[in-house]
């Protein structure tokens, strides 16, 4: 292949590795999603090809399409064992952000909530919401009429606003970080009263536990009584918590597909993320993830990153 093509191909690879991770939820999986791609626009016809954006935007949705159909996808997703993989701010994975439903389909919420919907659906959604693509450059890209796709995103769009459960909306940054720094300081001491209070109604927490619950499952934990008791054992230092994770972490502010968070970080390697949902100035939802594949890239741009001073030095 000659150097043109391979130059045509390298432009659009952080629009397509964006548009594989909305679809997909996994960086990991994004990124071999791009490379398949890759892979067809070397064996194609490329004298033939008209318009390789939209080529190579078809060919990397329904490689995504298939992968999420595959019985292997279904079996890991319907057994409540998968969270998406968090991304540190500023990776070019997450693609625009110059609209809130750009920001807002890249959020851990959003990713989430899409698990409901069906593969064509969650693929009309992000092409609309996140690119911006008219119904007829979605109906040729997953070869529906513009009609169904019209119908498809009218489902896709009053699924996810239904299961926002009063979420959405955009927080200001100093007040995120200002609530998390609260959660953080109360949890750390043990203040299961001041926990609650920063708890919506409906609070949430879910997570990985690095794997270590029932068949991978993800551990849930509603009410904010609940929410509370788990995050104040779970911030508690013990030494056990220390030989998991291979020493002293220090704990630091992040945000994470444009929400807020903390980061443990041992050297120069993160080895937990807890990102927050805040709405109506009370967390939300609290998911923590542990497994060391799903921080893998969270790590790598760490490396590359000029973190603030930690909230807590020696944890």
């Amino acid at each position: 292949m000659d150097s043109a093509a391979t130059d045509r191909f390298e432009a659009n690879r952080n629009r397509l590795a964006s548009l594989a991770y909305r679809l997909l939820g996994s960086a990991t999986d994004a990124e071999d999603a791009v490379q398949d791609t890759f892979l067809h626009w070397q064996a194609a016809d490329r004298q033939r090809i008209t318009v390789p954006e939209a080529w190579l935007t078809k060919v990397l949705t329904n490689l995504c399409l298939d992968r999420l159909r595959s019985a292997q996808a279904r079996r890991e997703r319907a057994v409540g064992a998968w969270l998406p993989e968090p991304l540190l701010d500023g990776d070019p994975m997450l693609g625009p952000a110059d609209t809130f439903e750009q920001r807002e389909s890249v959020s851990l919420a959003v990713l989430t909530l899409m698990e409901r919907l069906s593969p064509v659906e969650r693929a009309v959604y992000i092409l609309r919401e996140a690119f911006s693509d008219s119904h007829a450059e979605i109906a040729g890209i997953l070869d529906i009429t513009e009609a169904a796709s019209q119908q498809h995103l009218h489902r896709a769009r009053r699924r996810i606003t239904t299961a926002r459960r009063g979420g959405g909306g955009e927080v200001d940054p100093a007040s995120a970080r200002r609530i998390v720094e609260e959660f953080l300081a109360a949890a750390s001491s043990g203040r299961t009263e001041h926990l609650v209070a920063l708890l919506a109604e409906d609070a949430t927490a879910i997570s990985d536990s690095n794997g270590a619950g029932p068949a991978g499952k993800l551990l849930r934990y509603d009410t904010p009584q609940r929410v509370a008791a788990v995050a104040r054992a779970g911030f508690k230092p013990t030494p056990a918590k220390r030989r998991l994770v291979g020493g002293t972490p220090a704990v630091h502010y992040a945000v994470v597909n444009g929400a807020p968070a903390i980061l443990f970080v041992l050297g120069d390697h993160v080895v937990g993320a807890v990102t927050f949902d805040i709405a109506g100035g009370r967390i939300a939802t609290v998911r923590g993830i542990a497994v060391p594949a799903r921080l893998a890239r969270v790590a790598e741009a760490w490396r590359e990153h000029e973190p603030d001073a930690p909230l807590i030095t020696h944890w």
